[in-house]
């Protein structure tokens, strides 16, 4: 395969591009293994051109965003149903270049296939991306017309060579893990999530009761009060009404022994909320009007403009004030929304900015956990203790459907599988929530248990949220069953192939142990032992 870096043959030396309009100057590394590629940049760049390759014939594509999917592809596919979700609800949703995704197949960070990977390890200043174009793989740096005066330095990119593709993708991980100076929190949290059972329609006293229930029968460390507490979005500190104060929410769940959890989507505000009647001049902007994000909860939502000083301030002081009130679970979702292209108050790349949002929340809650939802991956590395890794699950499996249209159990779930390799490299994964009862539910027993053994044999985040009432002892065990998986070093097989994946685990409190995980709507065959469809079973390592 003949790759190219700025148009010439992939060779190690220095490498300098310039259109006149941007200057780039690279050194090519040969590395362990393949090539790495540093440098600067200068000038006003928008679109760079870094790298060529014919393209391969199967890989796999990756979305910008926690809920878009990661997936293996052919050269002529798309995301199927991408455009209909970006049309309903917005065209930033699912990325930060609507206009290139909307026409072609895009894979954001990097692409892998069997043999190789081109990937970018940072994203601090662009976008980096990948198109598939004329018979080849391109990748891109997208800057978005920012200017830098001074040399800045370039996203580091790297070439990476051999067999198989679950090993590349760990070797990539670590790498960006070490560009980005990762620290993965030692604490993996299990916890539970009032959404999927209570979404807006939550009330104090459902809080209450499923305290009660937690404190007596389930081994939660978190309580987290998610989506419907709050007045509007944007108005974090006022609750609905009904709802009792913050502070005494947050000491109702201390005093039950849990660690106090929040839900905000801090970087948007609703077009009913108070905070964006007081300020609109706070939202990013378009020829001096507040530039509409996304649609959600049935109205307009737009973005803060994060480079804003006053935005800061209020940013700091909001979540200073819900820290300082016990919480220290803080889920943060939506946030895609900082990084939406548009006119801020600072002349800044929309990943600089989103960067900059990031960095005031986790300066004003400390060593509190921070879960990203929503939230583009590479940029957020470093800032967040843990990553929602697919779309919400749901309470039906309905496999029928592409991962882009809808949310269910499926799709959630084997995003988590296919995003296992940056699991305590880059954060701690989050699989989104078990869901464990039994009624107002679609889901079948033997699909509940693969959803919550593949959870805890890839060692992730346990999270539950259902009307605690609702679950019996079949529920608690397996539950408990989840949990006791966790713990070891995690490496699945099966990537590239078509949902059966081998997880193989070792050196936790479970010992050496492989879960074939089944996602199929058929039986499938490993060894001389069936798996039955859209189930696990344990087998012989």
């Amino acid at each position: 395969m003949v790759m190219k870096i700025f148009g010439r043959n992939l060779t190690a030396g220095a490498v300098v591009y310039d259109d006149g309009r941007t200057r780039v100057e690279a050194v090519v590394e040969s590395i362990k293994g393949g090539h790495k590629i540093t440098g600067t940049v200068r000038g006003r760049p928008g679109t760079i051109n870094i790298f060529r390759a014919p393209a391969p014939q199967e890989f796999l594509a990756n979305n910008w965003q926690s809920w878009g999917p990661i997936q293996r592809m052919t050269a002529g596919q798309r995301f199927e149903g991408l455009e209909e979700r970006m049309k309903n609800q917005g065209r930033c949703v699912f990325t930060p270049i609507p206009e290139i995704a909307q026409r072609r197949l895009v894979s954001d960070y990097f692409v892998a296939w069997e043999g190789g990977l081109a990937g970018f390890l940072t994203s601090k200043v662009a976008h980096p991306y990948f198109v598939i174009e004329d018979g080849e793989v391109a990748g891109y740096l997208e800057y978005f017309d920012t200017p830098l005066e001074d040399p800045a330095p370039l996203e580091p990119f790297v070439l990476l060579d051999g067999h198989p593709v679950e090993l590349l993708l760990e070797e990539y991980a670590v790498r960006a893990a070490i560009e980005n100076e990762v620290r993965v929190n030692a604490w993996n949290p299990i916890g539970w999530s009032s959404w999927y059972h209570y979404f807006t329609g939550l009330q104090m006293a459902d809080v209450e009761k499923n305290l009660r229930i937690a404190r007596q029968r389930f081994p939660f460390e978190v309580f987290q009060i998610d989506d419907g507490f709050e007045a509007d979005i944007g108005d974090w500190l006022r609750p609905k009404d009904g709802f009792c104060a913050l502070p005494d929410l947050a000491r109702l769940i201390q005093g039950h022994g849990f660690h106090p959890g929040i839900w905000t989507a801090p970087f948007s505000a609703s077009e009913t909320s108070e905070l964006f009647a007081r300020h609109p001049e706070w939202m990013v902007s378009d020829i001096g009007l507040p530039k509409f994000c996304y649609r959600g909860w049935n109205k307009n939502v737009y973005a803060l403009d994060t480079m804003n000083p006053q935005v800061k301030n209020w940013l700091f002081e909001t979540f200073s004030a819900l820290k300082k009130m016990g919480f220290d679970y803080f889920k943060i979702d939506f946030v895609f929304s900082a990084a939406m292209a548009g006119a801020r108050s600072r002349r800044v790349s929309p990943i600089q900015a989103y960067r900059e949002g990031l960095k005031v929340i986790r300066e004003a809650v400390g060593e509190a956990f921070i879960l990203g939802c929503g939230a583009p991956l590479l940029p957020s590395i470093g800032f967040v203790d843990g990553m929602r890794v697919g779309e919400d699950t749901a309470p039906f499996w309905d496999s029928t459907k592409a991962p882009l249209r809808g949310v269910n159990a499926y799709s959630a779930l084997k995003n988590s599988i296919l995003r296992s390799f940056i699991h305590k490299k880059w954060w701690l994964n989050d699989p989104d929530c078990l869901l464990l009862r039994r009624r107002d539910i679609e889901l079948t027993d033997n699909e509940r248990e693969l959803y919550a053994r593949t959870a805890g044999a890839l060692d992730n985040m346990i999270i539950a949220s259902d009307d605690l009432e609702l679950v019996d002892e079949w529920g608690r065990n397996l539950l408990e069953d989840a949990v006791r998986l966790r713990g070891g070093h995690v490496r699945v097989r099966g990537l590239m192939g078509d949902d059966l994946y081998l997880i193989d685990s070792w050196g936790g409190p479970a010992g050496i142990f492989r879960y074939a995980a089944n996602l199929s709507d058929k039986r499938r065959q490993i060894g001389n032992q069936d798996v039955p469809a859209r189930s696990g079973i344990f087998i012989k390592p």
